[in-house]
């Protein structure tokens, strides 16, 4: 074999393969739309908690501070329903990319499928480092302050 020579092998998707292939489709696209509906539901909440904070001023609290506090937890709230989008969207489309790619048998729609996938695992990577790190600062910080105080 010349060494500028090079080997390419194709793999197949055997029939178990695509059994579970199809499965995982299933069980990605069920998980998304319940991500999804939670995302609304996050949204809601985020819409009512400012209200409901709002609200309890009135009621003998310090206006000014629940006001602003109604404002951080609707942002709180909406930021985190932003994340928990994209996972959702990427799995969605992992999901239905996969089951049309098995049905017609088209290899542009599964490596779209995959591409979702691995952007889907990526993202998550990712705020999973960030929180981890949030976390490790969090507790630098709180030890730090225990040791001065």
């Amino acid at each position: 074999m010349d060494q500028n020579e090079t080997t390419l092998f194709k793999l197949e998707v055997e029939e178990l393969s695509t059994r579970f292939l199809s499965e995982t489709a299933k069980w990605g696209k069920f998980l998304s739309i319940v991500g999804f509906i939670f995302i609304g539901l996050i949204v809601i909440l985020a819409i009512f908690a400012g209200t409901l904070l709002g609200t309890m001023a009135g009621f003998g609290g310090n206006a000014m501070l629940a006001g602003g506090m109604s404002i951080f937890i609707t942002i709180l709230y909406l930021a985190i329903a932003a994340l928990y989008f994209f996972p959702c969207l990427y799995m969605f489309r992992f999901s239905t990319r996969m089951k049309r790619a098995l049905a017609e048998n088209n290899q542009e729609l599964l490596n779209s499928s995959f591409e979702n996938l691995k952007s889907c695992f990526k993202f998550m990577g990712i705020m999973t480092i960030v929180f981890i790190s949030i976390y490790v600062l969090a507790f630098l910080v709180g030890t730090l302050g225990s040791l001065g105080s």
